[in-house]
């Protein structure tokens, strides 16, 4: 288990105008906290679902997930909403097994679970 107190108000100095912040781009931001622990997790999904396949692929050293995770107003006005764009690198692997495991990543992956449908998340296979 990790526990981050955040006491530093300047911490978040990169938090949008959009969202109550300076907007002034210095800064970790939590759209980029949250990109890069659910790239993270995601990609470790997709490697425990292939370890447990009959034929493991080989994934690269190369593979990769990149998240880009926008923080912006709903469209009810009423709050802010999350959208998130995941791109898979999965180096040598067909694109239709590299889909199919994809899929299967969002299933067992932590971030994947909480924000089902209450998130938007498009996957591709890049």
């Amino acid at each position: 288990m990790s526990i981050w107190r955040i006491t530093n108000p300047e911490f978040f100095t990169a938090v949008g105008t959009a969202v109550g912040g300076r907007g002034d781009g210095t800064g970790t931001n939590p759209d980029q906290l949250f990109a890069v622990s659910y790239a993270s997790c995601y990609l470790g999904a997709m490697k425990y679902v292939n370890s447990k396949e009959k034929k493991p692929l080989a994934l690269a050293r190369e593979s990769s997930v990149t998240a880009h995770v926008s923080f912006g107003p709903r469209s009810d006005k009423k709050g802010f909403g999350i959208e998130v764009k995941l791109e898979v690198k999965l180096p040598g692997v067909p694109k239709p097994k590299a889909t199919a495991l994809a899929k299967k990543a969002h299933v067992v992956c932590p971030y994947s679970h909480a924000i089902r449908k209450n998130v938007k998340v498009t996957t591709k296979i890049v």
